[in-house]
């Protein structure tokens, strides 16, 4: 037994340094050796059983979804900016990348993106405006130049922004609520979604996390330096982006548990500035106190919701439209996804959500956009994941539970 376990430890160690000694020989513009992986199959029964579900997909007259690509797990996606490549993030230890070349809009080719490089839980996969491809780990950042260059070979130009270990304390590391989310801000700042692993973390957890801004967003420059906390008080945030006509920045978040079927509600929030806290741990969403604080006096000027959603529906990825083939009701909305629900003895969720935005830039009616996933006896046919804007205006819907993207449009 000793033998075996040391034999374990020296093999877990030498594939540690392999992928370490692969980043740095892709920093250095070297090659790592490592062959080509086999891409996913794109046909087959599957593509059928696909169809079969989306053909019960509620949607407003005029749009129509469609299967876009097969891809394992996926999750958060970034569309690249100059050739559309989409690169897809997931809870497991790959990114895909995804390309339609002859522009049908279905896939042709899924297939891992840099796969000499090691990663754990590369979930927050983000665009800046001039083509860098920016991954978020559980406890790392990496940077790709130029990714929709590279991406064909299994060598690709990589840095370090954060190293391992630096995003968050190496103690505070969970397998729970380390989905992280990324974006570029109109201050060309990167901004990150930190949860905290907790149900309701313990008062001995308040002040580190406060500072660290676990539980929050953390802003920093592109490089990773001059770090600081920009939103907090918040619980599980999987899904954010800026709203491009008054730079604010909105974000769903993921409330407590073992509450009761009905509360608390899930959120859509607004951050106008930086500073703001959101409420938790005082609340569990919303305006529910939670029973931990409940003797503690919260902050008075804790931001309440823009949007409070049904109690466990599992708010994550959510961005604004900015395109022109959807009718003029959804340019300069917000479309977000719930997952779908666990925690509640009636299941909710598994659809896309619409939430206008009005003239003074504060959120109007959310409605049921998509939906149909989620079967009158309570049977999950998917579970909706994040969703992105296409090059074309179309709306892309990721499936973690089915492991697809589809592709939402309009008039075509």
């Amino acid at each position: 037994m000793l033998a075996g376990a040391l034999l374990v430890g020296v093999g877990q160690g030498a594939a540690r340094a392999q992928a370490t000694d692969n980043l740095e020989k892709l920093s250095n513009f070297q090659s790592t050796g490592t062959q080509e992986m086999p891409a996913v199959p794109q046909d087959g029964p599957r593509v059928a059983a696909f169809n079969k579900t989306l053909a019960g997909i509620k949607l407003p007259d005029g749009f129509k979804i469609k299967l876009y690509a097969i891809v394992p797990d996926a999750r958060e996606m970034a569309v690249g900016p100059s050739a559309g490549v989409v690169f897809v993030g997931t809870r497991k230890s790959k990114v895909w990348a995804v390309t339609d070349r002859d522009k049908d809009r279905v896939a042709d080719e899924v297939k891992p993106f840099a796969p000499s490089i090691q990663m754990k839980l590369p979930h927050g996969v983000c665009f800046s405006k001039d083509g860098f491809l920016y991954i978020v780990e559980q406890n790392r950042v990496l940077l790709f130049p130029a990714a929709e260059f590279f991406y064909e070979g299994p060598d690709v130009a990589a840095f370090q922004v954060v190293k391992q270990g630096d995003l968050i304390p190496k103690e505070e590391e969970s397998y729970n609520h380390t989905a992280r989310v990324c974006r570029i801000g109109p201050d060309d700042k990167l901004y990150i979604t930190l949860g905290q692993p907790f149900n309701v973390f313990a008062p001995e957890k308040y002040d580190l996390y406060k500072k660290v801004g676990i539980g929050g967003i953390v802003k920093m420059d592109r490089d990773g330096k001059n770090r600081e906390v920009y939103a907090w008080g918040i619980r599980n945030s999987v899904g954010m982006d800026f709203n491009p006509k008054d730079k604010t920045l909105w974000f769903t978040d993921n409330q407590v548990d073992g509450m009761g079927d009905d509360i608390p509600p899930g959120e859509l929030n607004r951050a106008e500035k930086a500073g703001q806290t959101f409420g938790f741990p005082y609340y569990g969403g919303g305006s529910v106190r939670t029973v931990e604080y409940k003797d503690k006096e919260p902050p008075a000027d804790s931001v309440k919701p823009q949007v409070e959603m049904v109690a466990h529906a599992a708010d994550l990825g959510m961005t604004f439209y900015t395109g022109s083939q959807f009718p003029a009701k959804y340019r300069g909305g917000v479309f977000s996804v719930q997952h779908g629900s666990w925690n509640r003895t009636v299941p909710v969720g598994a659809r896309v959500m619409f939430t206008e935005v009005k003239e003074d830039g504060t959120a109007g009616k959310s409605e049921p956009f998509a939906e149909g996933w989620l079967t009158p006896n309570g049977e999950y046919l998917g579970r909706p994941a994040s969703v992105a804007q296409l090059n074309d205006g179309s709306l892309l819907v990721s499936d973690d539970t089915s492991g697809a993207i589809y592709r939402i449009s309009y008039g075509e």
